[in-house]
C-alpha cells in the first residue's frame, strides 16, 4: 500500500535548484541579443508634465528606442479599476494622463544595448513640470474643497463600506463599561528578496512573452493585453522562480512596460529580447505598500464580560491609485471588531486617495490593522472589568452558531476556541477549580535589584563594580506578556465567484509511472508547487516522486487564480484533486495516457447590502498568539523573548511548510510592530533603501518561537485544509503592545515600537 503523501513533511521540490543556484529568478535570465530597459520615475508626488524632450536620450550611445505615453495604445491599468497610466504624459482624450500623482509614477522608458547605457540616457530626458498642490493627509483629502486627485472621484474617497447591526444606542445603554481608543497603524514595505525584474520577447508562436515575478499569471496577461489593445491569446506570461511577494506583486510593476518595449521594437523590425531590473530604491518607491490607517473606536461590555456594542470609524490612506484598496478595506471592515460576537455594531470605513505611495495588498490584507484596534480594545475592556484577557476572549469568541457583524454565521468549522486555548495553555495560562482562566505569574516584573545572575560576590573592587552594573541592568528591565487572537477570510470574497483550474496527465500501462500536473498558481516561496504535488500523489495513490509539475505559464494551462488571500492551497488543492481523480478514472478504464482537467468552484459569497449584511466569505482561518517581551526602561528597547502562535490550519498537508509559514509570518509581523519605520516628507520617500528602512535580521528573531498547529477541518477544503499563510501575522502587533503594557503600564496606540517611541512614551508626559 502506498504511504499517504498528505500530512507528511515532504521535501520542497524546488529546493535542489534553489540551493545549487540552478533556479533562475527573473533578474538571472539572459537571452541572446538581449537589450536592456531603464525606467524614468517621476520623482515628484504631484505635478503636470507640460514638456517632455527625449531627443538627446534617443541619440545617446547604445540607445535603440525611447518610449513615452504616446506609445501606449490604451494608457491605463489597475487590478480593481483602471485609474493609473502605464506611462504618464499627454494622451489625446484622456483627462489627467499627464499628471503624476506619486513619486513612483513612470514617465518614460529607455531601451539600449546595455543597462549602463540605458540608465545614462535617462539623465538626458528633459521634463518640464508644473507642480500641483499636495494632498498627503487622508482626513484632509476627504474634506470639502480639497484638491481633487482623480477626475472620477470628487471627494477623493476611493471606496467605502458601512455595517449596521442591531441598535447601537441600545448596545451602549446595556454596557457597564465603555472604552474608547484611536489607533494608528503604519505603512510597511514588502522588502522581498528580489526587486522587480523581467524579460520580454516574441516567442515561436508570435506571442508577446513576459517572464516575470508576479502573483497571478492570467491577470498579468489580461492587463498587458488591455494596455497594448491586443487579444489575450497574443500575450503569454511565464513565472520563473520568484523571490518573495507578500502581496506586493499583485499589482503591475514591469509587466506592461516590458511587453510594450518588446512589442514596439518588433513593430520597428527589431526582434530582440528586452530585460529590466529595478534597483532597490526604485522598487521601494515603485510598488505599493501596506495601508496606513487611523481607526477610531468605542466598545461596550457588561460586567460579566459580554460585549454589547462596537462603534468603529476607519480611514485608510489609499495613496495615489486604487490598487486593491477596496478589497483591503473590506477586510478591515470585518476584522476591526475582532473575532467576536457583538450584537450591536456600527462600522464606517473609507479608503482615500492621496499623493502618497499607493496602499496595496500586503500579507494579512487589512486584517493586521483591524486586529490591532480590536485586540487593543479587548485588553482595555479586560482591565476595566478586572477580567483575565483570555477569559474575556473566550466568553465572546465566534463559533459555528454565532453571527458575524454581517449578520451571518461563519461557514465551515470554526477553530477559534481551540486556537485560543492552545496558545494560552502553551504560554502558561491555567484554569482554576471554577474553570476561570488565569494568566501566568509575572514574577519577571519583580524587583531584580538583589539578583546578580550568579556572579561570585567578593570584596574585590572590580567585582563590586561589575555587580553594580549587573544590578543596574536588571533593575532597568521589565518583562511582560500579551495575548491576542484573530481571524481572516480565505479566498476572494464579496460576491466574486472563486474558481481554480488544474489539469493532470497520467502515463503508464500496468501502473501509473508518471503524473504531470499543470497548474498556474504562483510559488512565491511558500512551497505551493510541492503541496500540489502532494495533493496529486494522494489523490492518485502513487509515490510523491512520480509527480511532475508544469507551472505558471498562461500558454499551457488555465487560470488558477492569485497567490493571495491564503487561497491557493484551498482552491488549487481542490482543483488538482478533482483533475487527478477524473484522470485516474479514465486511466482505470484503459484510456491511456489519461488526461483530465477540473475547475473547482468555491461556495458562493455575496456583496454586502446597504447595512453591510450578507455572506462575504466562504472560508476563514484562525489564530491566537502570546508574546513575552523584555523592555529596557532606560533606553526604550523592546526585545521579544518568546512568541507563541497557535494556528488552525484545518489539516496540515505539509507540517514543515506550515511551521515555516508561521515562523516567517511572525518575524515579518514583528518587524512591522517594532522596527519598520517608513518615513516621508512632502510626498518624498526618505526611507528608500534598506540602510534607512530597517527590517528584521536573524538577530531579531525571538529566542523561542513556538508554532502550535491546530487542526479543525474545513468541510470544503482539500482533505480538510484551510488557508493559513496570513493568519500568523494578524494579531502580532497587538500581542506585542499588550506585552509592553504589561511590562511598563504604558499603553501604545501606534507603532512601530522603536526605542525612541517607547522611551518617549515612558519618560515624556502625555497631554
Amino acid at each position: 500500500m502506498n504511504q499517504s503523501s498528505i500530512g507528511r513533511s515532504l521535501p520542497r521540490n524546488d529546493a535542489p535548484a534553489k540551493v545549487t543556484g540552478r533556479a533562475l529568478y527573473p533578474g538571472d535570465i539572459g537571452r541572446p541579443g538581449m537589450l536592456h530597459m531603464a525606467t524614468l520615475f517621476a520623482g515628484r508626488p504631484h505635478a503636470r508634465i507640460v514638456g517632455l524632450d527625449t531627443a538627446a536620450a534617443g541619440a545617446a550611445a547604445g540607445v535603440v528606442a525611447v518610449l513615452t505615453a504616446a506609445d501606449v495604445p490604451v494608457n491605463e491599468y489597475g487590478l480593481q479599476i483602471k485609474d493609473q497610466p502605464v506611462l504618464v504624459g499627454p494622451v489625446s482624450g484622456k483627462a489627467g494622463a499627464d499628471v503624476v500623482r506619486f513619486v513612483g509614477d513612470q514617465v518614460a522608458l529607455v531601451i539600449a544595448e546595455t543597462e549602463a547605457q540605458a540608465r545614462a540616457a535617462l539623465r538626458l530626458i528633459r521634463v518640464e513640470w508644473e507642480d500641483l498642490p499636495l494632498v498627503l493627509a487622508p482626513e484632509q483629502a476627504m474634506q470639502p474643497g480639497a484638491t481633487q486627485l482623480h477626475p472620477h472621484c470628487a471627494d477623493n474617497i476611493a471606496y467605502s463600506y458601512r455595517i449596521r447591526k442591531g441598535d447601537l444606542n441600545a448596545g451602549f445603554g446595556a454596557a457597564d463599561v465603555v472604552v474608547e481608543g484611536v489607533y494608528r497603524t503604519p505603512v510597511q514595505e514588502h522588502a522581498y528578496l528580489q526587486p522587480e525584474a523581467g524579460v520580454a520577447y516574441i516567442d515561436e508562436a508570435g506571442r508577446i512573452t513576459v517572464e516575470v515575478a508576479g502573483q497571478w499569471t492570467h491577470a498579468d496577461r489580461k492587463a498587458i493585453a488591455h494596455a497594448l489593445d491586443l487579444p489575450v491569446e497574443q500575450v503569454r506570461v511565464i513565472y520563473p522562480a520568484i523571490g518573495g511577494a507578500f502581496g506586493g506583486r499583485e499589482d503591475m510593476s514591469v509587466q506592461i512596460t516590458l511587453a510594450l518595449a518588446a512589442w514596439r521594437l518588433a513593430q520597428r523590425g527589431v526582434r530582440r529580447p528586452v530585460k529590466t531590473v529595478w534597483s532597490r530604491e526604485e522598487s521601494i518607491i515603485g510598488h505599493g505598500k501596506r495601508h496606513a490607517m487611523t481607526i477610531h473606536t468605542r466598545w461596550g461590555a457588561r460586567r460579566d464580560g459580554r460585549l454589547t456594542a462596537a462603534e468603529v470609524r476607519v480611514v485608510a490612506d489609499g495613496g495615489a491609485y486604487m490598487y486593491t484598496s477596496d478589497k483591503v478595506l473590506g477586510n478591515t471592515t470585518l476584522t476591526c471588531t475582532g473575532p467576536y460576537e457583538i450584537p450591536h455594531v456600527a462600522v464606517d470605513a473609507c479608503a482615500v486617495y492621496t499623493n502618497n505611495v499607493p496602499g496595496a495588498a500586503f500579507r494579512g490584507f487589512g486584517g493586521p490593522q483591524g486586529h490591532f484596534a480590536a485586540e487593543s480594545q479587548m485588553d482595555r475592556l479586560a482591565e476595566a472589568l478586572g477580567m483575565d484577557p483570555v477569559e474575556l476572549r473566550l466568553r465572546n469568541v465566534l463559533t459555528d452558531e454565532k453571527l458575524l457583524t454581517t449578520g451571518t454565521p461563519i461557514p465551515g468549522g470554526v477553530g477559534l476556541t481551540e486556537t485560543i486555548i492552545a496558545a494560552a495553555t502553551a504560554a502558561g495560562w491555567t484554569q482554576d477549580v471554577a474553570g476561570h482562566w488565569q494568566r501566568p505569574q509575572t514574577e519577571w516584573n519583580a524587583d531584580d535589584a538583589d539578583q546578580t545572575d550568579g556572579y561570585d560576590q567578593t570584596d574585590n573592587h572590580n567585582n563590586h563594580d561589575h555587580q553594580r552594573h549587573q544590578r543596574s541592568i536588571a533593575s532597568s528591565i521589565r518583562r511582560g506578556i500579551g495575548f491576542a487572537a484573530g481571524f481572516k477570510n480565505v479566498g476572494f470574497s464579496f460576491g466574486y465567484q472563486e474558481n481554480s483550474y488544474a489539469r493532470v496527465e497520467l502515463r503508464g500501462e500496468s501502473e501509473i509511472e508518471e503524473a504531470t500536473v499543470y497548474i498556474a498558481g504562483a510559488d512565491v516561496g511558500q512551497g505551493h508547487h510541492t503541496v500540489m504535488a502532494q495533493a496529486a500523489a494522494e489523490a492518485l495513490g502513487i509515490p510523491f516522486e512520480r509527480v511532475r509539475m508544469v507551472t505558471s505559464d498562461t500558454a499551457r494551462m488555465g487560470d488558477a487564480g492569485s497567490a493571495s488571500a491564503s487561497r491557493l492551497t484551498y482552491m488549487a488543492g481542490n482543483a488538482v484533486r478533482g483533475a487527478a481523480e477524473a484522470a485516474l478514472a479514465r486511466w482505470r478504464n484503459e484510456d491511456r495516457p489519461a488526461t483530465a482537467e477540473h475547475v473547482f468552484l468555491a461556495p458562493k459569497t455575496t456583496r454586502l447590502d446597504h447595512d453591510g449584511q450578507g455572506l462575504p466569505n466562504f472560508a476563514y482561518g484562525y489564530v491566537a498568539q502570546a508574546c513575552q517581551v523584555a523592555v529596557d526602561m532606560d533606553t526604550g528597547e523592546v526585545h521579544v523573548e518568546r512568541f507563541i502562535s497557535a494556528d488552525d490550519v484545518g489539516k496540515a498537508l505539509n507540517p514543515q511548510q506550515v511551521t515555516g509559514q508561521i515562523e516567517g509570518a511572525v518575524v515579518q509581523a514583528l518587524g512591522y510592530a517594532l522596527m519598520e519605520d517608513w518615513r516621508t516628507r512632502d510626498g518624498q520617500v526618505l526611507t528608500n533603501r534598506l540602510s534607512t528602512y530597517l527590517i528584521p535580521t536573524v538577530l531579531d528573531i525571538p529566542a523561542r518561537l513556538d508554532p502550535v498547529i491546530v487542526e479543525v477541518p474545513d468541510p470544503n477544503g482539500p482533505w480538510g485544509a484551510r488557508g493559513m499563510a496570513e493568519m500568523p501575522y494578524l494579531p502580532a502587533a497587538a500581542a506585542v503592545c499588550a506585552a509592553v503594557y504589561d511590562a511598563t503600564r504604558v499603553r501604545f496606540t501606534e507603532f512601530p515600537l522603536t526605542s525612541e517611541r517607547v522611551w518617549r512614551g515612558l519618560h515624556e508626559p502625555t497631554g
